[in-house]
């Protein structure tokens, strides 16, 4: 074969290749997630409305705003964090989509960091997309990245230096937007980002803030509320309620460490008035031990490995062949924050937050969480917005 014609033949190869995985990485990045805002929907902002540093970025996230007007208190549901943990935004969608508010005001972020969103983790091979399926068809996400896309923020330094602590931390997390509270306005993006939502949450008086993520089953913080410690009494009776009456697995709580600096449930408590917590639930697609890293394994939960590494006690959280499916990661997310509501409702009826319209966990199991998301394509074009 003429060494020539090998050579044109491969460049046109590399060439193809070139083309299709531009156009995929192009549909991944420039894909708008629909949102159907519920109608109970006062007002939707910007977070670049609160701070000019994140204004016109690709983190200047939406801020939905659900003002009773009855006094009452205020809650911030942060979803999005990390865009590897799609629980964690489909939970704050479910708000966004359903959410009726009676006394007080519930603002919420779909996705705080949408540039996470944008890639998926180098060599692991994550779907691009994820879908849920609904009465009406089928709802789709993307999928992404624990940290912003390396696009949108760079370079990363050679140790990234917390601030306002000083404390070192790993290179990576400079990106990562749970390692950046409570952020400055002239930092790299997720920094800018951070010191948004803090303005958004002094700005808006917030009483308690809520940041919902998933995490392996190998890691010890599982299937838990992790609370600033102005809010442990909350948790703790939010955390015995639902596992005593609701959930089939407990969810415990955690104290916020205090030498351990950027993170919300630490730093949002510092730095505001505001109570913050975290919530986590398991997803075994994140577990270094599982099988095939596809869409199946991220919502269905269920795998064969991850169940191996239980039988050895390798695991945070059970796992059997039923899996931990999204569905309920989701159903699990909300519900800990109505309850968490009740326990606040109860112990500050001066700040109350009342709220209707949000399925309960039962629901959710039963239905699907598909069943309490809307099609775009039907609804009025107002209430229809894009993250």
């Amino acid at each position: 074969m003429n060494l020539k014609f090998v050579k044109i033949m491969t460049l046109l190869a590399v060439i193809a290749s070139t083309g299709v995985a531009g156009k995929l990485f192009h549909e991944h990045r420039s894909f708008r997630e629909p949102v159907v805002a519920g109608e109970g929907l006062s007002s939707v902002k910007k977070l670049g409305d609160y701070s000019k540093s994140v204004a016109g970025t690709i983190n200047d996230a939406n801020v939905y705003i659900f003002d009773s007007g009855v006094p009452g208190g205020a809650i911030l549901i942060i979803g999005g964090t990390h865009a590897e943990e799609p629980a964690a935004n489909v939970s704050a969608q479910v708000f966004t989509e359903n959410l009726r508010v009676t006394q007080g005001r519930v603002i919420v972020i779909n996705r705080i960091n949408t540039s996470a969103s944008t890639c998926t983790r180098l060599g692991e091979a994550y779907p691009r997309f994820f879908h849920v399926k609904t009465p009406w068809g089928t709802k789709k996400w993307r999928m992404g990245d624990r940290t912003a896309n390396p696009l949108d923020s760079w370079p990363d330094p050679e140790v990234y230096i917390h601030y306002p602590s000083g404390q070192n931390l790993a290179y990576m997390d400079v990106r990562n937007l749970n390692r950046n509270w409570p952020g400055r306005p002239d930092g790299m993006l997720t920094e800018r980002t951070t010191f948004a939502a803090m303005e958004l949450i002094r700005a808006e008086k917030a009483d308690l803030t809520m940041d919902f993520h998933e995490a392996e089953l190998e890691y010890p913080v599982e299937n838990t509320i992790v609370t600033h410690q102005r809010g442990n009494e909350v948790a703790a009776m939010t955390s015995m309620m639902l596992t005593s009456q609701t959930f089939d697995v407990p969810i415990g709580m955690e104290f916020s460490p205090t030498a351990l600096h950027g993170l919300s449930h630490r730093e949002i408590g510092d730095h505001s008035d505001a109570v913050s917590y975290l919530a986590e639930v398991a997803e075994p697609m994140l577990d270094r031990i599982r099988g095939i890293t596809d869409e199946e394994l991220l919502m269905s939960g269920r795998d064969r490995f991850v169940m191996k590494a239980g039988e050895h006690k390798l695991l945070y959280a059970p796992i059997d062949e039923k899996g931990w499916p999204a569905d309920k990661r989701i159903a699990r997310h909300v519900t800990t924050v109505m309850t968490l509501l009740q326990v606040h409702n109860m112990l500050h009826p001066d700040r109350a937050i009342l709220v209707e319209g949000i399925p309960s966990y039962a629901e959710m199991i039963e239905k699907g969480v598909g069943a309490f998301l809307h099609d775009p394509s039907a609804a009025p074009k107002g209430r229809v917005f894009y993250d």
